[in-house]
């Protein structure tokens, strides 16, 4: 009975030692008396509302939460529910990110909070410095498979006005910090700019137009994630990545000068933003071509999304560019390691797997943003289409509407007069095949609907995408 005793009483002496509490001590005399306050940060996938990280009110007026002990360095910042509501310094800018990196005992880390962005009298931060090229396409796309809407963020190249030429697009998440420091909650990652002056360096020879998606606060793990972690919650991820693939990228085929095939279109993203892109490119092979991951959150469901790596195969000519910090945590570079071995046991040749571990790299824009130019570069580098032994270069082409109700107008390259166009079920049969030159219209009229993978060739390029028929 002693010995049970000492057991329990050394337990429960581990477990003190074990928790960090992290205190507010001052917050803003204009924070309301009913708030929340939650912390946000690299533990919980910076979900600014995460109802397991409020702090409790002490009734000095103080705050506090307790986390477990853990080992490695965590950043954070503390939010009244949501990005708009952040925490900002005395002229209300931009808080860096906060970090403390775990010791051996108990501890008590106390902070002051200046401002809170919403309740400062106006922010410092103007949209003057956002680019021309970008603009708000909507602030309230429709999201039908989810039930929600959106503001969705446009970026078109510096010559889109100014020419009839088709461009690759990029689709990323997190549109808040895609563009606009005004709209980010820690620093905007500077692809406006960035792509702008690779474009005006001759750097990049096509130009791209990117889609940014703002996340829900509350929903992003929810949206972010197929899977549902018993902690942090997910499990609409499968619903977000259709709403991309069946929904929003129609729509911008349809509206923008794209070049539509999958060689042509990529998916990007960081920390949650980066499990959700390497699963649409997984669940959509015939839409993504080429798939960012910044700072995975592969952590969030790793059984299931390694389980669904070795289910569904990524396509040999899929490009996936990897980079993170060292010390993000102790799993970020193991697990992704553990995916570019897992795609590369799955078919993905090591030439289309780009891994990148930068010492000082963190879990922020900041890094985010210094690394996008060289993943941008590495992605949109022309490469072949297959590892045949008769290898093929991407044909740029564009096929719309899709989804098709009658017919689809193919356009080509100037350089390319005719093509070879097939079209192929689900078994992999071809149902449909003709020459096709550039505007033409294809009848699809007889086709029962449902998706098929439609392919063009001409010489040695060939392209393709998904076909659905209404």
């Amino acid at each position: 009975m002693k010995s049970h005793l000492t057991l329990l009483l050394l337990l429960a002496s581990l477990v003190a030692r074990a928790q960090v509490t992290f205190k507010l001590t001052n917050v803003p005399a204009n924070t309301p008396a009913t708030a929340t306050l939650y912390m946000a940060g690299s533990f919980n996938s910076w979900n600014p509302g995460s109802a397991a990280h409020a702090l409790t009110k002490n009734a000095d007026g103080t705050y506090q939460i307790t986390l477990p002990q853990t080992t490695g360095t965590i950043e954070y910042k503390f939010t009244r529910g949501a990005w708009a509501s952040v925490e900002t310094n005395a002229t209300n800018g931009s808080v860096p990110n906060r970090s403390y990196t775990f010791g051996t005992g108990p501890a008590t880390v106390s902070h002051t909070v200046l401002n809170w962005e919403d309740l400062a009298g106006g922010s410092s931060c103007t949209s003057s410095a956002l680019s021309p090229n970008v603009r708000v396409m909507s602030t309230t796309f429709q999201i039908p498979q989810l039930g929600r809407t959106r503001r969705v963020w446009l970026y078109l190249p510096n010559d889109y006005a100014t020419s009839t030429k088709r461009y690759p697009v990029l689709y990323m998440h997190d549109g808040q910090n895609v563009f606009d420091n005004c709209t980010s909650f820690s620093g905007e990652w500077g692809v406006d700019e960035t792509l702008s002056q690779l474009q005006q360096q001759g750097l990049d020879a096509t130009g791209c137009i990117v889609v940014a998606v703002d996340n829900d606060g509350g929903q992003r793990l929810n949206e972010y994630s197929p899977w549902n972690n018993p902690q942090y919650g997910g499990g609409q991820g499968d619903l977000y990545a259709d709403f991309m693939a069946q929904t929003l990228k129609p729509y911008i085929d349809t509206n923008y000068r794209t070049l539509t095939g999958r060689e042509y279109t990529s998916i990007a993203g960081s920390s949650m933003g980066g499990l959700i892109s390497v699963y649409a490119a997984l669940k959509y092979p015939t839409v993504y071509g080429k798939v960012g991951v910044f700072s995975p959150a592969f952590w969030f469901a790793e059984q299931q999304l390694f389980q669904y790596v070795a289910q569904h195969p990524a396509q040999p000519d899929t490009r996936f560019y990897f980079v993170s910090g060292t010390q993000e945590s102790q799993t970020m570079v193991p697990l992704m390691q553990q995916m570019r071995d897992a795609l590369q046991a799955g078919g993905v040749p090591a030439t289309n797997l780009s891994f990148n571990a930068r010492a000082d790299g963190q879990h922020a824009e900041w890094f985010w943003k210094r690394e996008f130019s060289a993943a941008y570069q590495w992605l949109m580098a022309p490469a072949t289409v297959t590892a045949a032994k008769n290898p093929q270069t991407a044909l740029a082409f564009s096929a719309y509407p899709v989804p098709a109700k009658d017919a689809v107008t193919v356009q080509l390259p100037e350089t390319v007069k005719e093509a070879r166009l097939e079209v192929l079920d689900s078994t992999g049969r071809i149902i449909l095949k003709s020459k096709v030159h550039g505007g033409q219209k294809v009848d699809v009229s007889r086709l029962a609907k449902g998706t098929y993978f439609m392919r063009l060739s001409a010489g040695k390029q060939s392209g393709s995408q998904a076909l659905i028929k209404e």
